[in-house]
């Protein structure tokens, strides 16, 4: 790699704390990240995911770890940041997506979706943004959703909360951009995860959603390596605030 590229991406020296880490998008952006120099802590939930991901990213030569914890839960999210300590970089993956009509969703559904893909995002930034500010960078990456921005497949609780996470985003961007903190989202397409397995089960429905898409093809977890290593170094250091749209073009078509 050249000085330049290596000014622009490398991730030397950074630490990185990723949630939803063991599976689906969350463990290729964290393998990104962590191939770019990026020390890498992995978070979530099951305990054979994380240790088959560590081992992964550690076959690239990543200085890797692994919390298992669940995001949802507001104890596991203080263990998180006590045993996390200091970090660079925070990419806010985990997810739960219950899809129900909106009629059919219980107070509980609401609750864990809320919960996991809008709270958690909101503890971990108030507790590390101003320690990045503070030291004068760092890097939240908040992975949202098409229900960012539109209604789409039984929206739903998981809707509202990505919708909100989009507005966190821009909060968040509003108090530490001038102290060198990016603060971004990704919105995905339709992403091949097991987070869309429901969806994907569907019979036709995979078809219809890869001609929706502009590329002509449903997403794959590899398809946010790029962009996961773009928004964690100084090739970013501009862009803060924003969506990306990682989507095939799903979002204008």
């Amino acid at each position: 790699m050249s000085d330049y590229l290596r000014d622009l991406f490398s991730l030397n020296g950074r630490r990185a704390l990723v949630t939803g880490g063991s599976s689906g998008i969350g463990l290729v952006m964290a393998e990104a990240i962590g191939r770019a120099g990026a020390e890498v802590v992995l978070v979530a939930r099951r305990e054979a995911e994380l240790d088959r991901a560590v081992a992964r990213l550690r076959a690239h030569g990543v200085t890797a770890s692994r919390i298992s914890a669940d995001v949802g839960v507001r104890e596991d999210l203080r263990r998180v940041c006590d045993e996390a300590g200091d970090i660079d970089i925070l990419v806010n993956d985990a997810g739960a997506n219950i899809r129900k009509p909106m009629a059919e969703l219980t107070e509980d559904d609401y609750d864990l979706s809320i919960a996991v893909n809008l709270t958690a995002p909101y503890l971990l930034g108030q507790h590390h943004g101003p320690k990045m500010a503070g030291r004068g960078w760092g890097r939240i990456i908040n992975v949202g959703s098409q229900q960012s921005i539109s209604a789409f497949g039984d929206s739903g609780a998981y809707g509202a909360a990505k919708a909100g996470l989009a507005g966190l985003t821009r909060s968040q961007a509003e108090a530490w951009s001038a102290d060198g903190v990016c603060v971004n989202t990704i919105i995905p397409g339709f992403v091949l995860t097991p987070l869309t397995a429901a969806a994907q089960a569907i019979p036709g429905r995979l078809e219809a959603l890869a001609a929706r898409h502009m590329s002509g093809r449903n997403g794959l977890p590899e398809d946010f390596a790029g962009a996961a290593v773009f928004l964690a170094g100084e090739a970013c250091a501009f862009v803060t605030g924003q969506m990306l749209f990682v989507d095939g073009g799903f979002a204008v078509h």
